[in-house]
């Protein structure tokens, strides 16, 4: 009889024991979730690191040159050079004449 009762006590503890592993706290799943968030942020971190070199590569060209800061000036603002002729060409709307 009390060999009947520790078999069910240790049964019970296993019992007790593989919930936790599989479904409670710090469980194999939950581990797993917490390896999945992991890797999806390195990702991300990854992708902000070439962001910012890209930005730096960018900052240290207006920095250092003055062909840098004309190239912006031509596309953003729409600079020409003195002695520069400007053409500005207009394509016809679709449906219009």
């Amino acid at each position: 009889m009390m060999i009947r009762i520790l078999i069910l006590l240790l049964f019970a503890m296993l019992v007790v024991l593989q919930y936790r592993l599989w479904v409670g706290e710090g469980s194999l799943a939950e581990l797993h979730l917490l390896k999945q968030d992991i890797a999806q942020q390195k990702d991300e971190l990854q992708q902000m690191r070439r962001r910012n070199q890209a930005l730096q590569a960018e900052v240290d060209d207006l920095k250092k040159g003055l062909e840098a800061i004309e190239e912006r000036a031509r596309n953003d603002l729409g600079m020409i050079r003195e002695g520069e002729i400007f053409y500005q060409i207009i394509e016809p709307q679709q449906g219009k004449p």
